[in-house]
């Protein structure tokens, strides 16, 4: 008994390169650890068992940035860490996505000071900002799965002469 005869007659399975790329990118998004305040512990149980992101396959997380092509910015960003992680963006291998958790890394938070940034994208480009403070679990999974749908629609193959 083969494949055939368990699923039937399912024709020819077309799509684009394009869309198969992105696709296995959506599904293999491995997120750096850039814990920097209480959004963190959010983060941290988002990768536990109630919430679970091995089914959007980030496994775990990664501690090196060439391993990585996720940055989770979580909390407040001060001005001696900025240049920190845009250092940690520049190792990232292309292509490499940000998302901004939480009200300190979107816009500096309730500390109107000189000493944090007001807003990560000062530092780097941000492609997500997902709002609380701090965000709940399932915020950080709406915000990762706007990403995928974000990463699904870019044209991301470039045909050089």
């Amino acid at each position: 008994m083969g494949i055939e005869q368990k699923l039937g007659d399912l024709g020819a399975v077309t799509t684009t390169l394009e869309k198969a790329v992105n696709w296995s990118r959506t599904r293999a998004m491995w997120p750096l650890l850039s814990g920097l305040a209480c959004c963190a512990i959010e983060m941290m149980a988002t990768q536990a068992a109630d919430y679970d992101l091995s089914r959007f396959g980030m496994e775990l997380m990664r501690a090196s940035p060439r391993q990585a092509d996720l940055l989770i910015v979580a909390g407040r960003v001060s001005r001696k860490m900025a240049p920190v992680l845009r250092r940690l963006y520049d190792q990232m291998p292309e292509p490499k996505w940000v998302i901004a958790m939480g009200d300190c890394a979107a816009c500096g938070g309730v500390f109107n000071n000189y000493a944090i940034v007001p807003g990560v994208d000062e530092v780097m480009p941000v492609d997500v900002y997902i709002a609380g403070c701090p965000p709940r679990p399932e915020s950080l999974i709406h915000g990762i799965l706007t990403l995928h749908d974000k990463v699904m629609s870019e044209k991301s193959l470039r045909v050089e002469a």
